[in-house]
């Protein structure tokens, strides 16, 4: 079989639940050079079974009984991948139908570029838009203030292969996996991100634990990182914020005030949440979410 165009990586642990709409929205992609390789780390449920269901042979299931998480599986993949372009997915989102041909479309358009997302509504288990994430465009808006963080969501990375084969995820990392990679690569990389709403991101419940062990992982990258470059300065700052946005997620959350501090911009337009209501039908056209 001819090696495809695009390796779209789906790790999945114990997500029975969200699993199928997910499947749906890459199954319904109008590109279709792709192989898909769902990664089971370590699942107690069933929820992978779905993809035992799926007759198609450019879909392929890796089964571990052993969960290493995020960042190890998705070293996993990138090691297996034949295509020339790697995408990511979660096991919980929903991909436009649309997304995988809209970013290989810039990809091959912009040859120099590395790293390229796109724009997502953020949705809740009910479907419900709750806002859109920032967008920035351009590496110099994404790179523009590296200790804070940059603004390309994870589940949106589309990229060539052999970049994400040279900077490997950490295996160590639990959280923010996604922002470590960018900060160790942003001044030797091209990102961007294409003008365009393509996926949604479902949103869970935030707790005070999980946001604050994202902020340790993404302080020891930027001391890491500032240490490395001799950036001192621009370290201390990024601690400094890392710090001040921890004690406010600590105060916020248990009072039911953190969507206030979530980096969100306005609501979706009309149009823009018409289209949603579309893709989510199509991905959960049995009602539910499992199928």
């Amino acid at each position: 079989m001819a090696a495809p165009l695009v390796t779209i990586a789906m790790p999945v642990r114990n997500a029975g639940r969200t699993l199928a709409a997910s499947l749906r929205s890459v199954l319904a992609q109008t590109f279709t050079d792709w192989e898909f390789l769902v990664i089971d780390d370590g699942s107690t449920d069933a929820g992978t079974t779905l993809v035992g269901d799926i007759h198609d042979v450019r879909v392929r299931l890796f089964r571990h009984a052993e969960s290493l998480g995020l960042a190890a599986r998705l070293n996993q993949a990138i090691s297996v991948a034949r295509g020339r372009f790697f995408a990511r997915m979660d096991a919980d989102d929903i991909a436009y139908p649309q997304r995988i041909e809209a970013q290989v479309k810039f990809m091959l358009e912009n040859p120099g570029c590395d790293l390229v997302g796109c724009g997502a509504v953020v949705f809740d288990d009910a479907g419900r838009l709750r806002g859109r994430f920032p967008r920035r465009l351009t590496h110099e808006e994404i790179r523009a203030h590296p200790w804070r963080g940059f603004f390309l969501p994870h589940p949106t990375w589309l990229g060539k292969t052999d970049w994400f084969a040279r900077h490997r995820y950490l295996n160590r990392y639990k959280k923010t996996q996604d922002q470590d990679l960018l900060l160790r690569t942003f001044d030797c990389s091209s990102f961007a991100s294409v003008d365009r709403i393509l996926l949604g991101y479902r949103q869970d419940r935030r707790t005070v634990s999980k946001s604050l062990v994202g902020r340790i992982y993404f302080s020891r990258s930027i001391a890491r990182e500032a240490w490395r470059r001799r950036d001192f300065a621009g370290g201390l700052r990024g601690l400094a914020g890392q710090g001040a946005k921890g004690l406010a997620d600590a105060i916020a959350i248990p009072l039911g005030f953190d969507r206030l501090l979530r980096r969100r911009e306005d609501g979706p337009t009309a149009a823009e949440a018409a289209e949603w209501a579309a893709v989510w039908t199509a991905c959960t056209k049995d009602g539910v979410e499992r199928a």
